[in-house]
């Protein structure tokens, strides 16, 4: 006897892994090849024995391998990328000296020092000793 019903629809296999790695999600995947997400959860177990969950982390790792070989490039020619993957893989950072000052310019570290010694009991602390 025929089998009726409706017949499957076509997944592409290089178009559905050229997907994972651009990082689209499971509604944009669905939404390109105009199925429904049970449809592209049957499709992955029928072709890769595996949920899409599994076959998506597995190929999306190529997408951000070919993410990162873009920025290492990009870093020959750019300072700003340069920093940044500095900054990302290397520990680097940029050290920032802050100063602190009352409203009369006065740095507070001396302000910090004459009230720790006129907390001391050393009475006027604008008077020597």
């Amino acid at each position: 006897m025929a089998r009726t019903g409706r017949p499957p629809k076509e997944i592409d296999q290089k178009q559905f892994e050229n997907l994972c790695g651009l990082q689209c999600t499971l509604e944009e995947i669905c939404g390109w090849f105009d199925v429904c997400s049970d449809t592209l959860e049957t499709w992955c177990k029928r072709t890769y024995e595996r949920s899409f969950s599994e076959v998506f982390a597995q190929k999306r790792g190529a997408g951000k391998i070919s993410l990162r070989r873009s920025q290492w490039r990009l870093a020959e020619k750019n300072a700003t990328m340069a920093i940044f993957l500095g900054k990302q893989f290397l520990g680097q950072r940029d050290n920032v000296d802050v100063n602190v000052t009352n409203n009369d310019g006065m740095p507070l570290d001396e302000l910090e020092t004459m009230v720790i010694g006129f907390d001391a009991g050393s009475g006027d602390s604008n008077s020597p000793e």
